[in-house]
């Protein structure tokens, strides 16, 4: 996991994070929990806002996908090729065009002056635990945590178009905790590190107890957002 694509990888993490603190810092210390928890960013226009989503993608995905790319790596490795470049890329692709669709999701509410907060917020926290529990959850959450099972399937078909179909799958499996960020997270970084775990020990973890957690989760926040 030192090879060029690696310490690619590694630096576009880092830089990620970087740039999205950078672009939520508080402007004095004392303000820093406040910034934190900001539930959504002021209007910002679609360019802009699209870069957010960028990064935002960037910084919570690319850490769930590592164990991932690493099988990759390891098969590679074996057979004598390469392709771990191709594979990012293709994973990224995927998920840049997930921001793209969030971004221009974000400028209409704003654009129509949607409220993100009350029975909006409610219904996208029942639809997100609804898709927790469904089978097409279970079945994406099930390639995920099997890598070598996943690519051992699909290797003929080369880095590239694996890198869209890992994306993909993983898309299935994490899009409705990223679309929480509509209403509870977009820029704020305690959001985006809470929900990186999670979806990190989605991945990691065996069996339903995690999704179900977290769905029930959702569903009480539905249910405080409901009876405030």
């Amino acid at each position: 996991m030192t090879a060029p694509h690696w310490l690619a990888l590694y630096g576009l993490l880092l830089g990620g994070w970087v740039a999205l603190w950078a672009w939520s810092a508080p402007t004095s210390w004392d303000t820093l929990l406040r910034d934190l928890c900001l539930s959504t960013p002021e209007p910002q226009g679609l360019a802009a806002t699209t870069g957010m989503w960028l990064l935002m993608s960037a910084a919570m995905m690319l850490p769930t996908a590592i164990p991932a790319f690493a099988t990759h790596d390891d098969i590679a490795d074996t057979q004598g090729t390469g392709g771990g470049a191709a594979l990012v890329a293709g994973y990224a692709l995927v998920w840049a065009g997930f921001a793209v669709a969030a971004a221009l999701v974000q400028t209409a509410l704003a654009t129509v002056d949607m409220p993100r907060t009350g029975p909006f917020a409610a219904v996208l926290l029942i639809a997100a635990a609804a898709y927790q529990v469904s089978p097409m959850k279970a079945a994406c959450l099930s390639k995920c945590r099997r890598p070598l099972v996943f690519f051992m399937q699909h290797w003929a078909e080369g880095p590239f178009r694996m890198g869209l179909r890992l994306g993909a799958t993983c898309l299935g499996c994490c899009w409705a905790l990223m679309a929480l960020g509509l209403i509870g997270g977009a820029m704020s970084l305690a959001f985006m590190a809470l929900a990186t775990i999670l979806m990190t020990l989605e991945k990691l973890g065996r069996g339903p107890l995690i999704p179900v957690a977290i769905a029930i989760a959702c569903l009480a926040g539905a249910g405080f957002l409901i009876g405030a």
